[in-house]
């Protein structure tokens, strides 16, 4: 297996790169900016240059990984159009490149309530609206997948277990970044994440799971 992540430098990205280092898996990182990549990122990645905005630079990015991580996400701006083309068409973008180069399976970190047009959310430019029409291109496109779900995120991590659950079943709740990615990377591992939208969040009061486990009590 090697590990291709987009989205690297952001905080969810920079720990799945952590998280695939870890797990002694080959990690090619895309940037945008290999110095300040350098800055956050292990020095076990294997940093590129590419853009997920700009197709043509992706296949050589992407060279000969076999599984693909998608960790993006528009940033808070004034850009009307920020989601449409991060959540969506770079998405769309990175799926067609999968697609050609073969990729295996496909990880990508979505967010709660994707489905709930009327969300408080969707007054960041249909941010949502956005995310569940990268998720529908990626379920339609033919590729092996798992669509990640978190609520709110938090950068520090805790002792709280994984709730996971059905899409449109949670809506509600938060999880730590690091726990994200340990799904996003254990999802490439367990056969029981194939093919399905998991929704997470962590809680105090929670029964701890393994994983087969909990990929398994998804529907």
């Amino acid at each position: 297996m090697k590990a291709f992540v987009a989205g690297a430098t952001g905080q969810t990205g920079r720990r799945i790169v952590q998280a695939l280092v870890a797990k002694n898996i080959p990690v090619r990182a895309l940037v945008r900016d290999l110095e300040a990549g350098k800055e956050i990122l292990p020095a076990q990645a294997e940093l590129v240059l590419g853009d997920v905005l700009k197709p043509e630079t992706l296949g050589e990015a992407i060279a000969d990984s076999t599984v693909l991580l998608c960790a993006t996400g528009a940033k808070p701006s004034l850009d009307p159009t920020g989601p449409y083309q991060v959540d969506y068409q770079g998405v769309k973008n990175l799926v067609d490149v999968a697609k050609a180069k073969g990729i295996e399976h496909f990880v990508l970190v979505s967010s709660l309530c994707t489905s709930k047009f009327f969300h408080p959310l969707n007054l960041f430019w249909l941010i949502l609206y956005w995310k569940k029409q990268g998720e529908m291109y990626l379920q339609n496109s033919g590729l092996t997948y798992t669509i990640v779900r978190p609520g709110g995120l938090k950068n520090e991590d805790n002792a709280d277990s994984i709730v996971m659950s059905s899409a449109d079943t949670l809506f509600d709740g938060s999880i730590s970044r690091t726990k994200v990615a340990q799904v996003c990377v254990e999802s490439l591992m367990q056969p029981t994440a194939r093919n399905k939208i998991v929704e997470i969040v962590a809680r105090p009061d929670a029964a701890p799971m393994d994983w087969e486990q909990l990929f398994a009590t998804v529907a």
